[in-house]
């Protein structure tokens, strides 16, 4: 019985960060609301907390973020088997997929129908990170309130974008915040 149940683990790994990563167009950031979608909405292998624990994380480490999530997720949820599962379903069809596509486009670079594809898709994962940074912000006002999320989200966007400091150290000090700071607020 216990095999059976790993085989149904193993499944929803492979088709979850699957589909998640093969609808992923543009990388990483289009595939973090999709793989949000699969690990907390569908699956519920992470809350929300977790996944913005994991992704906060993830982002401060070196490397592509959907693998990292896939690998973390993957193991939380199935050991080793489950990491290598979730890494290849993360992994192999990004890679298939370039390849074959990158041919495709380099053959009919000067199509208005492939300029107007790769234009139109933008908006699109613009609004899905901005879904995804609304839920994420409301788990935070409800954790911590509202004057420590926008004081928070304010000197991390005053640091990124009018300091240039690079998005890691950000995220590091956000968490030595929560460590030193956020425990005698809440």
């Amino acid at each position: 019985m216990s095999l059976v149940n790993d085989w149904l683990e193993w499944l929803r790994l492979l088709w979850g960060f699957f589909l998640a990563n093969v609808l992923g167009y543009g990388g990483g950031p289009a595939s973090i609301p999709l793989m949000y979608n699969e690990i907390v909405t569908h699956y519920h292998w992470l809350d929300d907390t977790a996944f913005s624990n994991v992704l906060a994380l993830g982002n401060t480490l070196p490397g592509p973020i959907a693998t990292k999530i896939a690998a973390f997720v993957g193991f939380d949820v199935a050991g080793i088997p489950g990491l290598l599962i979730a890494l290849l379903a993360t992994i192999v069809p990004s890679a298939a997929a370039m390849i074959i596509l990158l041919r495709l486009l380099q053959k009919h670079r000067s199509s208005p129908v492939v300029k107007g594809l790769t234009l139109l898709v933008q908006p699109v994962i613009a609004v899905m990170m901005l879904v995804l940074t609304w839920q994420l912000a409301d788990e935070s006002y409800g954790s911590i309130g509202l004057w420590q999320t926008l004081g928070i989200a304010l000197v991390a966007f005053w640091a990124m974008q009018i300091r240039k400091i690079h998005p890691a150290f950000v995220i590091l000090a956000a968490f030595a915040y929560g460590a030193i700071v956020l425990p005698y607020f809440i």
